[in-house]
């Protein structure tokens, strides 16, 4: 088996020695061996590792991308994979997202935020129901109104916010953005441009980007599973016996 040293993990993807010994001690890669005197010895397996940690970044994140890895590592096939296919189901969500918001752009310059009665809107939600229909708390809400993102009527006896299906189009957009990294300021310029009439510049140009930035992270989601699969073939060797459909090695 072939032996590997911290730099030599380093220096394939440019970063530092210590980036390596983190991955190691946050369980991205497996443990390494030990040299008497005390240095690490990493293997082609812990190379492969570390390629398919670092591949599944731009496909699922930091965060989502440690937790794959901890589960292979606790030997939680099945639990890594649950992770991986919330990943997809959030993708395929974005993409619906951005072909509605697509789709409803024309409602929403044709609409110039004039106030409606949202006693007469079919559509009108409170911000608990626009909430659950998002996957956002309350509290976000509240936060994109304070940004000027959002302007929900407020029932004269309640006090309750109401919102149209013109707010509702506005959230959505807001969400979508939100996800693509956009700060609440620009949001709201985009939101605030497409109120306006005919101002449509800001909004196409958002959607087209977060367009690019879906199809790169489908490209990644394709590269991370050929490094995960050359990984996990190593893995299986590596261990007593083949990884099982349960995630236990036997």
């Amino acid at each position: 088996m072939i032996k590997l040293r911290p730099s030599d993990l380093a220096r394939e993807h440019g970063i530092s020695t210590q980036a390596v010994r983190n991955y190691e001690r946050d369980g991205f890669i497996p443990p390494a061996d030990r040299t008497p005197s005390g240095y690490r010895v990493y293997t082609e397996v812990h190379a492969a590792a570390l390629r398919a940690y670092l591949a599944l970044l731009p496909a699922y994140g930091h965060a989502i991308g440690g937790q794959i890895m901890n589960a292979l590592h606790h030997g939680e096939l099945d639990d890594a994979l649950m992770i991986i296919d919330r990943g997809h189901v959030q993708s395929l969500r974005d993409r619906e997202t951005l072909d509605a918001v697509k789709s409803s752009v024309h409602h929403l310059t044709a609409e110039s935020g004039t106030a409606t009665d949202p006693s007469n809107d079919a559509e009108t939600r409170t911000i608990g129901e626009l909430a659950h229909h998002l996957r956002v708390t309350p509290a976000t809400l509240r936060n994109w109104e304070g940004a000027g993102i959002l302007a929900p009527a407020r029932g004269r006896a309640t006090g309750y916010r109401h919102y149209s299906a013109i707010d509702v189009r506005d959230a959505e957009l807001a969400h979508l953005l939100r996800r693509g990294g956009y700060p609440l300021d620009r949001i709201a310029a985009v939101v605030q441009q497409v109120r306006s009439a005919g101002g449509t510049d800001a909004l196409a140009a958002a959607l087209n980007d977060w367009q690019r930035k879906l199809t790169a992270q489908g490209l990644a989601t394709l590269a991370a599973a050929g490094e995960l699969g050359r990984y996990m073939k190593l893995l299986d060797r590596a261990l007593p016996g083949p990884i099982t459909a349960s995630g236990k090695p036997h």
